[in-house]
Parts: C-alpha cells; sequence; structure tokens
C-alpha cells in the first residue's frame, strides 16, 4: 500500500477525541452515547469505535474511533446530519469543547 506523502489521506487513521463531561452527568452522557452511537457506525469508511472513561478523571471519556482515511471522518462523518445529531446527543454535556486528533500506525 502506498501512503500519501502526508501520512494520512489514503491510510487508515485513528480518530482519538476526548471528552471533559459536566460533573454528575457522567451516566446521562453514556446513555447519550449508547443512543446516538449508531451515527458513527452507519457512516461509509468507519471501521470501530470504543468509548472509554477515564480511572482516575471519571468525568474525562476518549472516544477512539477507527476510519478507513482522514476524509471518512471529515467528509462523511463530519459533513454530513449525522454529525449533527451525534453533536445535538451529546453536546449540552461538555464541561468544554472536546479535543479531536488523528493519528496513525507506525509502518
Amino acid at each position: 500500500m502506498t501512503v500519501p506523502e502526508d501520512g494520512t489521506q489514503g491510510s487508515p487513521v485513528l480518530e482519538v477525541a476526548r471528552f471533559d463531561v459536566v460533573p454528575g452527568e457522567e451516566e446521562k452522557f453514556a446513555d447519550a452515547y449508547r443512543s446516538v452511537v449508531t451515527e458513527l457506525a452507519t457512516c461509509p469508511g468507519f471501521r470501530s469505535a470504543r468509548m472509554t472513561r477515564g480511572v482516575e478523571a471519571p468525568s474525562r471519556f476518549i472516544l477512539l474511533v477507527e476510519w478507513e482515511n482522514l476524509d471518512a471522518h471529515l467528509v462523511n462523518f463530519r459533513g454530513s446530519d449525522r454529525f449533527t445529531r451525534w453533536r445535538a446527543a451529546l453536546g449540552s454535556f461538555f464541561a468544554q469543547p472536546p479535543s479531536v486528533e488523528h493519528v496513525t500506525d507506525l509502518s
């Protein structure tokens, strides 16, 4: 497989999203996530998702999403109504804006 010079466009990427949730709202956030995870799972280019919760910081959640390529996340998901529904379901629980980055495997 040829990897583009930027290392991401045609390669699988892992989205790492950190959510700091309003204290006391963690269970509601988890329930809301479960209700909208299909918005991710049905998106073209989606491979897998895993939501984790902090042990030392239980109001922190880390979402790991594997995408076929960067456009699958930025165009297929973020540029769609799926993202609008996702954000509407989860946004009210954020204590601050989420941080999102994309990483690739070392070859």
